[in-house]
């Protein structure tokens, strides 16, 4: 049995965490902080964990979190880093649901967050927490930046073709890709902001970070740590717009490539399905059928489906998650699982929520 602690607890991801967390066989929440809540009792604020946990909000205290095996941060961009230090020199591991160790370049990191980072030495021996690509990497690791929920759908909807690039030594599709992302309003935060009122957001459909968006470049990392060397494909062109839906949970992104002669010539559907026939949460869609968001609510499942057309290059990607769990809490525990060397599904084998 490990000890926990959540740093943030009362946002959206800091409740999934509690909420997952709170049955896992293998840990206990021995700390779970908040400033502005201290001293209030979990279920008080979040009613639905009433019966489940009777864990009360306290401060922030380095030397008590340092008593826990792993410290999960769901806060602000910028908290984790000025906590990593501490905790990582007193051998508690770090797993950041924000950005503060996502992004291995610190220029980028910079221009995107209007943060300095501090702990670059740090950040540099970071692993990117996405068992599906970084897993041997993620059970070494003191630190683990937890994937953006965009990035995730981007970066396994497009692992098998890269993949199968740098197996084949050719370029298999054209260097560029179109990001096409939905989510629900739930990947915003549990913040009062005007835009995100049920009367801005019910009824509408809008795209944001249309002139470019943070998530852009942990895309373009991403794909290219799978990349590797290989420089038959250069991923110079990749476009990425989000949007957000009329939904709570729930995130569909649709990836358009063009195939090349090489492309052309795969059965993506096979290629997929072998890709991942030995991941537990990435489920690939049999031949015409496609995912929705609803398949995977509540749940720590990705799902994807390819699609090609008859007399065309052009394929497209479909995948789905929900944002809070696989795109977020779901993976940070499933982080923990491989670090600690349990059975990754331990405490994610949840179905999924219908209707």
């Amino acid at each position: 049995m490990i000890k926990v602690g959540i740093v943030g607890g009362t946002g959206y991801t800091g409740v999934e965490l509690i909420r997952l967390l709170s049955r896992h066989p293998q840990a206990q929440i021995t700390m779970l902080t908040s400033r502005s809540e201290a001293g209030r009792r979990v279920d008080d604020m979040f009613p639905s964990l009433r019966g489940v946990t009777d864990l009360t909000f306290s401060d922030l205290d380095e030397k008590k979190l340092a008593a826990c095996d792993v410290v999960f941060f769901a806060t602000p961009h910028g908290v984790a880093m000025k906590h990593a230090r501490f905790l990582t020199e007193n051998d508690t591991k770090v797993i950041d649901l924000a950005a503060d160790f996502r992004l291995q370049s610190l220029q980028d990191f910079e221009a995107w967050y209007k943060l300095e980072h501090a702990c670059p030495d740090i950040l540099k021996d970071a692993v990117y927490g996405l068992p599906e690509v970084n897993r041997d990497a993620i059970a070494k690791a003191k630190v683990i930046g937890n994937p953006g929920c965009y990035p995730t759908t981007a970066i396994l909807g497009l692992k098998p073709l890269i993949d199968a690039q740098n197996s084949q030594q050719q370029a298999l599709i054209e260097p560029w890709i179109i990001i096409d992302a939905k989510s629900g309003v739930s990947g915003a935060g549990r913040q009062a902001k005007m835009n995100l009122l049920f009367s801005e957001t019910s009824d509408s459909f809008s795209a944001y970070g249309v002139a470019g968006h943070r998530h852009a470049p942990e895309i373009t990392q991403g794909i290219d740590q799978i990349l590797g060397q290989n420089k038959h494909f250069q991923p110079h062109d990749i476009r990425f717009v989000p949007h957000l839906v009329p939904m709570i949970r729930g995130m569909f992104t649709t990836i358009h490539v063009r195939l090349t002669a090489a492309g052309q010539a795969l059965d993506l559907q096979s290629l997929y399905e072998t890709s991942y026939q030995n991941e537990y949460f990435v489920d690939v869609m049999p031949k015409g059928m496609y995912p929705d968001t609803r398949s995977v609510r509540g749940s720590n499942y990705l799902r994807i489906a390819v699609q090609t057309l008859e007399n065309s290059p052009m394929a497209t990607i479909l995948v789905v998650q929900d944002n809070l769990v696989k795109g977020a809490a779901g993976q940070a525990v499933q982080n923990m699982n491989v670090m600690f060397g349990f059975a990754e599904q331990t405490g994610l084998a949840l179905v999924a929520v219908v209707p």
